[in-house]
């Protein structure tokens, strides 16, 4: 298994974590039973701990069962994008599905605990369970409106807007998966991280924070995001409101 993780005892299908998160749809008595042969185990990362390498074959498939990572590309000078964060029942390593080299790396924010599943059988996923596989499309085609609403702000909005939009993604999916209550997710993201993200300098990361939190908008601390009124911080980011249907998972 490429990355820096350590195995861990597997928890059985029928009681994952996942099935009782408010965004995420529950896996039918069928495909639990077949989601019990297709894990292969689970592995541990601590914070920072890498689970893909840019540039290398992945072997497995990965469910995140708890924490957070962040998916990020490197130039050749060292120079980091940050592309997006993925949370509880979000899939990792699609790419490596397909016999590819994944384009990006991933790596863990928080402690984090992920399912493997074989990539090999990843075809016999689905041919065996084909509705299952084709809301895993569906699942693919809301990252890549995630990416494209990230193009957008880094074309389109200005440093506030853009931080605002970020803080209001991270903290909605947060109460989707149960990481955070009225507003406020514990999560400790850098500054440093924010820039990366966002294409701005630290000193102009730094300035917008300030202002945001001076407004009552977003308070942003290193170990938590908290956005009193979520509805006005998504008219000010300009971003649309969330989708309704909960997020597929394996």
């Amino acid at each position: 298994m490429r990355g820096s993780g350590s195995a861990a005892a597997a928890t059985p299908c029928s009681q994952c974590p996942l099935l009782g998160c408010e965004g995420l749809r529950p896996l039918d008595p069928d495909q639990i039973s077949f989601m019990e042969v297709f894990k292969q185990g689970e592995v541990q990362l601590e914070r920072g701990g890498q689970l893909l390498v840019q540039g290398r074959r992945s072997d497995h498939l990965y469910t995140i069962l708890a924490g957070v990572l962040m998916r990020y590309r490197l130039l050749e000078d060292g120079r980091r994008q940050i592309l997006n964060f993925m949370f509880p029942g979000d899939l990792v390593g699609l790419q490596g599905a397909f016999d590819e080299e994944v384009a990006h790396g991933v790596e863990a924010v928080i402690p984090a605990r992920l399912c493997v599943f074989q990539r090999e059988r990843f075809f016999e996923l689905a041919t065996t369970l084909p509705r299952l596989s084709f809301e895993l499309t569906w699942l693919a085609a809301q990252e890549e409106a995630a990416l494209e609403d990230h193009l957008v702000s880094l074309g389109q909005r200005n440093a506030r807007e853009r931080i605002a939009n970020l803080a209001v993604f991270l903290v909605q999916r947060g109460m989707d998966t149960g990481m955070a209550t009225d507003g406020v997710l514990a999560l400790p993201i850098t500054q440093t991280q924010i820039a990366d993200m966002l294409g701005l300098s630290l000193v102009h990361t730094n300035r917008s924070l300030q202002t945001l939190r001076r407004s009552g908008l977003i308070a942003w601390t290193p170990n938590e995001i908290r956005i009193p009124d979520i509805a006005a911080a998504r008219d000010f980011a300009q971003a649309e409101a969330p989708q309704l249907r909960p997020r597929v998972f394996i």
